[in-house]
C-alpha cells in the first residue's frame, strides 16, 4: 500500500462563477493528522465533501485509500468515517440505542450491532450513561458519541469537519483525547478546525488553504517560521531604562514597547540569546521583570497568510 492515504492533485468544484477548490493539492500520510485551516469561505468543507463522495468534482484526482472518489465511490465509503460540524444523533434515545441503530444502517447483524457499540460505548467512556437519553448528555459527551457513531466500520481514514465548534474546554478536551486515542491505533485523520490551537495540538502537518487553493504545507513548527521564527521578549522594571538596554542587548532587529516596558526581537539560538541577553542585562545593572522565549502562534501564521489577498497570492 502506497504511504498516501488521501491524494488530491489539481481538485477543481465550481459552483457558478465561485471556484470552490480552484487547483487543490493534498497529500496526508498514513496514520497521521493532517489539518487544513482557512478562513470563512476558503473551500475546507467543500473539500470533505468532495474526499468523502458526498460531492462530485469538476476535476483533477482524487484518491482515498487508493480508490478513486469518482470510479471507485463504493470502495471509498466502506474505508472512510465522517463527523460532520452538527451531530447526527436521536435526542430521544440513548448512547447504546443510537449506536446500536447506526450500526444496523451499515447493514450489521443485530448480535454484531449489539457488541460493536458495547465495544464503541467503552472505548470513549460512555458506557456510564446507562439509559440516559442523549438530549441529556453534556457537548463533550454527545461530541464522544457522535465520533463514536462514525467509527461503526473501524474506517481506516476518519474525516472531521470542525468536531469542537460550540464544545467548551473540558469538551474539546475530551474529543481531542479520543482523536489522539484513534492515530494512535492507526487510523488516518483529516481535520478541519476554527481553533488553531487544536491544530497546533493534534496536527502532524497543516494546510493553509485560501480561495480553494492551498497556500502553504508543512509542520507546525516549520509553519511557525514563516512569521519570522522564535522571539525573546524582555520586560523591564523601568520604563526609562529601556534606551540603555536595547543597546545592550546581544540581538538585532529590537523593537521595542514603551507602554508595556517591553523589548522585543527574533532569535535564532533560542538558548544561547536568552543566557546571552540575561548576562548583558545583570552586567549594566539593569532589572528585568521577565525574559521569555516566546515562539510564534497558528494565529500570527494564520494572519500572516491570510490577512492580505496580495499576500496569499504571493505565498500561493
Amino acid at each position: 500500500m502506497a504511504d498516501t492515504a488521501i491524494t488530491v492533485e489539481d481538485a477543481r468544484k465550481t459552483y457558478g462563477t465561485e471556484h470552490a477548490l480552484d487547483g487543490l493539492d493534498l497529500h496526508v500520510t498514513w496514520g497521521t493528522v493532517h489539518a487544513v485551516l482557512g478562513p470563512n469561505g476558503a473551500g475546507k468543507t467543500t473539500l470533505v465533501r468532495t474526499l468523502s463522495t458526498l460531492l462530485r468534482p469538476d476535476g483533477g484526482r482524487i484518491e482515498v485509500a487508493g480508490h478513486d472518489v469518482l470510479t471507485e465511490a463504493r470502495a471509498v465509503r466502506r474505508r472512510i468515517g465522517l463527523l460532520g460540524q452538527y451531530a447526527a444523533l436521536d435526542e430521544q434515545l440513548d448512547g447504546r440505542q443510537n449506536l446500536e441503530m447506526f450500526a444496523r444502517l451499515h447493514h450489521l447483524g443485530a448480535r454484531h450491532a449489539r457488541v460493536r457499540a458495547a465495544e464503541l460505548l467503552d472505548r470513549f467512556d460512555l458506557t456510564g450513561t446507562g439509559r440516559t437519553p442523549v438530549a441529556r448528555y453534556s457537548g463533550g459527551m454527545r461530541r464522544r458519541l457522535d465520533l463514536a457513531a462514525s467509527l461503526i466500520t473501524d474506517p481506516e481514514v476518519l474525516f472531521l469537519d470542525e468536531p469542537t465548534t460550540g464544545l467548551d474546554p473540558r469538551g474539546r478536551a475530551e474529543v481531542w483525547a479520543a482523536v489522539r486515542s484513534l492515530v494512535g491505533g492507526g487510523t488516518t485523520v483529516l481535520l478541519t478546525t476554527q481553533y488553531l490551537e487544536e491544530a497546533d495540538q493534534l496536527a502532524h502537518r497543516i494546510a493553509f488553504v485560501d480561495h480553494g487553493r492551498v497556500v502553504t504545507d508543512g509542520t507546525p513548527d516549520e509553519l511557525k517560521t514563516l512569521t519570522g521564527g522564535d522571539r525573546i521578549d524582555v520586560v523591564l522594571r523601568d520604563a526609562g531604562q529601556l534606551g540603555a538596554a536595547v543597546a545592550l542587548l546581544p540581538v538585532t532587529g529590537v523593537s521595542v514597547d514603551t507602554d508595556r516596558r517591553l523589548l522585543s526581537a527574533p532569535v535564532a539560538d533560542r538558548m544561547s540569546a536568552l543566557s546571552g541577553v540575561v548576562r548583558a542585562l545583570e552586567a549594566a545593572g539593569i532589572e528585568a521583570a521577565d525574559v521569555a522565549l516566546r515562539r510564534p502562534t497558528l494565529d500570527e501564521v494564520f494572519l500572516h497568510l491570510t490577512g492580505d489577498e496580495n499576500r496569499v497570492k504571493e505565498a500561493a
